[in-house]
């Protein structure tokens, strides 16, 4: 692969907007390229087009458009597209069917069961892939040596990838098969993706099929053991789905491209940008592997570019274009992950782990309830920002041009409807003065901001507002990144900025991180292009593996690296790489015994010893990594490795030839302009990037201008040119603002970022540091930030249920303890698996006191003096062993394990709010602290308000509205709420609601809290903080010794997880916001004294006035994710044989309620199984017509045919062949069916109130 002398090369970058093009010519020099990736009147492909350009340009030849190029000067084209990206993101993909195995059709439909916005009642996903489901009568089961299910007949054994035996459960049905693929082929499909459970490591079954399908003449067939042999099938049955859908567009695109080159590109090298950094051969450019080709070109290139020149030192990239804002790291290694979310879909592929923080430039500005908002809508490529002079909002880039620190005079004149004009500024000057005016006039009139902005009753400008928006951004992107690289200093890394809007943030947003240098490429503008140019070509083999990594296993795990290293070197010698030009690089994936956390780990700088296998010291290098991401490891457990990944990578990148410029006396700036900062203008020279040289140095402020980006130098910062012509930024501390006690409205959004980062930052700790599946995996726990009053700040997005039970445990510890003047607290509430009492798993179906439930605690002091109090906390999880039939917990030592990681996340948070109260003192954290309650207040009153005018002009001024539910054994929820239009308040009360219950579906006041503060938030239809200023309008009433205030030794374990949902339901339906939930959590738990299992099941989502129900979804109160079915039966003695919808359980409507889901398990030992449900005798109600969605059946199948129904709430014990099936409730449907088609379905994105 050396390099050819005197042809043209190219590294093209085709975005979803520009497609930037990097060329080096024959004699040495280089050449930038910027056209639009769609330009059909005058050209078919942009990347041709851009290659035709130069060849005309710089031989003087006439390339004609309408002919082939002739290739014989170039000599290769590396090329990132977003051709993948933009069909995933528009469904524009090929027709494709999915072939699942027999019971599990709507696997990929319910996903993980949890759903993306916690507080917006219409459940919005993206849907599936594939337009058809074929299921596949086969089923392959892990072996187990404990199994004691009977058998009729011998099953066949069989030994997968991994070592592991498995049983043929039933045979694969090739005959039916092939009536289907028919089927699905008469409608026109050609695409297919297979995913059959366990075939990451028994592929026989999935390889049978897809040969019978290329028999039958499908144009794509993609086996999800092919795509990504990694276990856990919904991520796998994503994958291979993106990959039929995907594959067939790429090869459709390459096919195009390369008949615009003489010779369809046979003689020329053509490589195209896998996500996960390096290049692979046009022919191997598969779908999965495409999604992020553009992003990868960019950390290439920062990476090469950055890391190296300075000397070294960890490199954040921040790349800000017009819609997103993306943010990766490099510290010697590209860092991948392994499963990332793209566009709703889980791919599970290698790919470099790239984060999208924020919006980008396009963020759209508001002014909401008091607050500056920022995104995360986007104005788009169109209509764009208001300046683009299409009609378009106020966006980042009208604020940053607002303040001068873009220059129209620079832009090309392609904005308005005839593309033909320059940027706007007076359009954006209009947009902000009406703004400003509304501001000032909100500032002038509420109460609650009489001190207006800067503690002064002095009118807001035009520039305090856009420098507010500006400053928004800002915290809003740091908050982002710092929570993103928790486990990172941010300080001690340089920023490297690319994109098109970075530059007039870099200094900002390094200054916010702590850092001391912002790097910027001279290609900066078409980094990802360049990058292409500088990346290896990459090939990677990797398989599935279930060895413990021990002194017995490393002679395997030699062999099995050994064979695949050989593999990628032959290919890459195949492909002209020399030995010298090749390394192989080889990955582990390990995780401890019995958790679900694996990362993947090379053993670099880790060399073999008598100890290890013979490529490196993986479990050093394992153990100091979990150390560093997780704080702990655990020294007692054996470490498993769940597959092998070798990466060959052939040296081919090029070495920039170009000289550096000679340099002058002094910069010379060509223009000086007015730049706004903070509050004033200040002179601002301005610079052409093309006019530099490597001796100059530019004091700021300053605007550095070149083709593709703006960049601004801020106020004492000093901006230096290095050798290779690229911008090294000196970033100043800066002076800390003095921040008075007064409300500010731009500190008041700020703010209630920081506080909310901090709550998010907590969660990212807890879920780390802690080790049970519940709360690493499930994500069932919270964080949060309360006042000196204990009254709740900001909670993050995690559990609603957990809400209003945070703040009241928190408040009684102030209270009720005798605390003295503490300064603020933070908290974190995690679900312990079990702590004991009368069943495994801790949630009794049959609890008639507090303590068949588990450990209590009133109030413990879990450190004291430093010192982690692990002997008397032990023994308060034993003590339930005193009462008859209880036990203590039975699983010591995942408890001590999470509630030091709830330790961890409780100090992270001290630490954070320590750090802003060092900064701006304790008394404007605790003003910002009251503010904000105050602002989500305001929010509440202004929506209460808006109800009762619409209610006074519909309902001839009754101001009270009524709602009643009841549980299924009969018990009512009645709620009556009157609601003051003047005041914007509300009483809430509860009277005539059933009395406390014999069993556990009693809910202590905190939960029935909780479920206002939600219900409340979800109606108000907007992002607020979410604290107790909600609850600030509200005066609620509960009877003392009813279900909903309870005796303090009641059993509450179905309160918290049972009835808080039907008072969700009650307050939706007093208000008619929509038709009920399934109004249950569906809590299934089962196991032995030594180990137990517990899960929450999805079920039907409500239909509003404007939408229907998702259907397998989980709703309101509660947001766990499900176990994977593969990890359920490795892990557990159990098989799932059914996890589909249940058809048609929806209430009927004009907007039809969501389906529930049927889940089968048919157990394979001895268990104790319990079961604790709603919604088995009532149904959830219907709206305005809509018809109730069906309730929910629990059945018990004994192996001697009976079927039992065992009703809501059961424990009985289950011999091995006995099965479990649960039926969820679905949710109710809006409107009559008459009025239109029940499938009508209007466009909308947010629901409120």
């Amino acid at each position: 692969m050396a390099e050819t002398k005197g042809k043209f090369d190219f590294a093209i970058d085709r975005g979803g907007t520009f497609t930037d093009v990097f060329a080096r010519l024959p004699d040495g020099r280089e050449r930038v390229l910027k056209l639009l990736s769609y330009d059909p009147q005058n050209y078919r492909d942009a990347p041709t087009e851009g290659i035709r350009r130069v060849l005309e340009q710089e031989t003087g030849q006439s390339f004609p458009r309408d002919q082939a190029l002739d290739t014989s000067q170039i000599d290769w084209i590396r090329m990132g597209t977003t051709v993948a990206t933009n069909a995933l993101l528009e469904r524009q993909g090929e027709r494709t069917a999915l072939l699942v195995t027999r019971g599990f059709r709507d696997l990929l439909h319910i996903g993980t069961q949890a759903r993306p916005n916690l507080f917006d009642l219409e459940v919005c996903m993206p849907e599936v892939l594939y337009e058809e489901v074929i299921e596949v009568e086969e089923r392959v089961i892990l072996r187990q040596d404990s199994c004691q299910l009977p058998r009729n007949e011998p099953k066949r054994i069989v030994t997968g990838s991994t070592g592991e035996s498995l049983e043929v459960w039933q045979e694969l049905d090739l005959q039916r098969v092939e009536q289907d693929l028919r089927r699905v082929q008469s409608k026109g499909i050609s695409s297919l993706a297979v995913l059959l459970l366990h075939s990451y490591t028994w592929t026989a079954h999935e390889k049978a099929v897809g040969s019978l399908a290329k028999r039958l003449g499908f144009n794509q067939v993609s086996l999800s053991s092919e795509v990504m042999p990694m276990v856990r099938a919904v991520p796998r049955g994503y994958t291979v789905c993106a990959d039929a859908y995907l594959t067939p567009k790429i090869h459709l695109y390459l096919t195009e491209f390369s008949a615009g080159f003489k010779g369809g590109l046979k003689d020329v090298d053509v490589l195209f940008m896998q996500s996960d950094g390096g290049l692979t051969p046009m022919e191997q450019f598969y779908g999965s592997r495409a999604v992020l080709s553009g992003p990868a070109g960019g950390v290439v290139g920062y990476a090469v570019t950055c890391y190296g020149f300075m000397e070294k030192k960890p490199v954040i990239g921040f790349d800000m274009g017009g819609t997103s804002t993306d943010v990766s790291r490099y510290a010697g290694q590209y860092e991948h992950v392994f499963e990332a979310t793209i566009s709703g879909i889980t791919l599970q592929a290698p790919q470099l782990d790239i984060s999208t923080v924020a919006a980008g430039g396009g963020s759209r500005l508001f002014f909401r309830s008091g607050m500056f908002v920022v995104g995360p809508e986007s104005a788009g490529a169109h209509p764009g920002p208001a300046c683009y002079r299409k009609g378009g909002p106020l966006t980042v880039t009208d604020a940053n041009l607002a303040l001068g620190r873009l220059l129209p005079s620079f832009f090309p004149k392609i904005f308005g409807p005839g593309e033909n004009e320059p940027l706007s500024t007076e359009e954006t000057m209009k947009h902000f003065r009406t703004l400003t005016k509304e501001i000032n006039q909100y500032l002038s009139t509420n109460q609650l901001s009489s001190s207006a902005a800067g503690g002064h009753h002095s009118e807001m400008s035009v520039e305090d507002v856009a420098m507010g928006f500006i400053n928004v951004a800002n915290e809003y992107v740091h908050a982002n990144i710092k929570s993103d690289l928790t486990c990172h200093d941010t300080s001690e890394h340089v920023l490297a900025c690319f994109g098109g809007a970075g530059g007039q943030h870099a200094c900002a947003i390094a200054r916010a991180l702590g850092m001391k240098t912002v790097f910027i490429h001279k290609y900066s503008g078409v980094l990802s292009a360049y990058g292409l140019a500088l990346a290896d070509v990459v090939e990677e083999v990797q398989e599935p593996c279930s060895l413990k990594y021990e002194a017995g296993s490393y002679s395997e795990l030699d062999r099995r690296i050994e064979q695949l290293s050989q593999r990628c070197d032959q290919i890459l010698h195949k492909r002209g790489f020399s030995s010298s030009q090749i390394n192989i690089e080889v990955f582990l994936h390990l995780r401890y015994e019995g958790t679900d956390c694996a990362l993947m780990i090379t053993a670099t700088g880790h060399p073999s010893n008598a100890h290890s296998c013979m490529s490196g010291d993986f479990r050093t290098a394992f153990t100091k990594r979990y150390l560093k991401e997780f704080g702990f490891t655990i020294t007692d457990r054996p470490i498993m490795v769940d597959d092998i990944r070798v990466r060959g990578s052939g040296k081919s990148g090029i070495r920039s030839k170009v000289q550096p410029k000679a340099g002058q006396k002094s910069p010379r700036p060509i223009k000086m302009t007015q730049c706004y900062f903070e509050d004033r203008y200040l002179d601002t020279n301005v610079y052409l990037w093309e006019d530099l040289s490597s001796d100059h140095s530019i004091q700021g402020p300053a605007i550095i201008i070149d083709k593709n980006s703006t960049i601004l130098v801020e106020p004492a910062c000093v901006a230096h040119l290095t050798e290779d012509g690229d911008v090294c930024i000196d970033v100043s501390t800066g002076t800390q603002c003095v921040l008075g006690a007064e409300l500010n409205a731009i500190q008041l959004s700020i703010f209630s970022h920081r506080f909310m980062s901090i709550a998010e930052q907590m969660g990212r700790v807890l879920q780390r540091t802690s080790i049970s599946t519940n709360i690493k995996e499930r994500l069932d726990f919270s964080c949060a930030v309360f006042g000196p009053d204990g009254g709740l700040v900001s909670n993050a997005p995690h559990i609603p249920v957990h809400l209003g039970a945070m703040q009241e445990t928190v408040q009684f510890q102030v209270f009720g303890d005798g605390m003295h003047a503490p300064m603020f607290f933070v908290a974190s509430r995690g679900h312990h698996a079990d702590i004991g009492g009368i069943t495994p798993g801790s949630m009794p179906p049959h609890s008639t006191c507090l303590q068949q439930e588990g450990a209590v605690f009133t109030s413990f002091k879990l450190v004291t003096g430093g010192v982690f109090q692990e002997k008397a906390v032990t023994e308060a999880l034993m003590a339930p062993a005193q009462y008859p039939g209880c036990s203590g917990t039975r699983n010591l030592r995942d408890n001590l394990s999470d509630l030091r990681a709830q330790v961890a996340a409780n100090q992270r948070g001290c630490q954070l709010v320590g750090e802003l109260i060092a900064s701006y003192g304790l008394e404007v954290i605790q003003a910002y602290m009251g503010y904000i309650q105050s602002n989500a207040e305001l929010a509440v009153r202004d929506m209460l308000k808006d109800f009762a005018r619409r209610r006074r002009r519909q309902e001839a001024g009754s101001l009270e509205v009524e709602a009643e539910d009841q549980m299924d054994d009969g018990t009512p929820i009645r709620l009556k709420v009157q609601i003051d239009e003047q005041q914007g308040s509300a009483v809430f009360d509860f009277t005539g609601t059933g009395t406390e219950v014999w069993g556990n579906c009693n809910a202590p006041r905190a939960i029935t809290l909780s479920a206002l503060i939600y219900c409340l938030r979800c109606m108000v239809g907007q992002d607020i903080p979410l604290n107790q200023g909600c609850l600030a309008p509200v005066k609620v009433i509960i009877p003392p010794g009813s279900i909903l205030q309870p005796s303090q030794n009641a059993a509450v374990v179905g309160g918290n997880v049972l009835t808080s949902q039907r008072v969700v339901d009650v307050i939706f339906k007093a208000f008619q916001v929509c038709a009920a939930s399934q109004g249950c959590m569906n809590n299934i738990s089962f196991g032995s004294e030594k180990s137990g299992y517990y899960e929450t099941v999805a079920g039907g989502a409500g239909a509003g006035p404007t939408w229907k129900g998702r259907s397998g979804v989980h709703t309101h109160m509660t947001n766990t994710r499900i176990t994977d079915p593969e990890i359920l039966e490795s892990r557990y003695p159990v098989i799932l044989e059914q996890f589909s919808l249940r058809p048609g359980s929806g209430g009927a409507g004009l907007y039809r309620g969501g389906d529930g889901v049927i889940r089968k398990l048919r157990f394979r030992s001895p268990v104790v199984l319990s079961v604790l449900t709603e919604r088995r005798s009532t149904q959830p109600y219907g709206l305005h017509g809509g018809k109730n969605g069906a309730p929910g059946l629990n059945l018990f199948h004994k192996t001697d045919g009976r079927v039992l129904n065992l009703g809501a709430k059961n424990t009985i014990s289950l011999d091995p062949g006995d099965m479990f099936s649960l039926f969820t409730p679905g949710g109710g449907g809006y409107g009559s069916a008459g009025e239109q088609d029940g499938d009508h379905q209007l466009p909308s994105k947010h629901r409120c109130l």
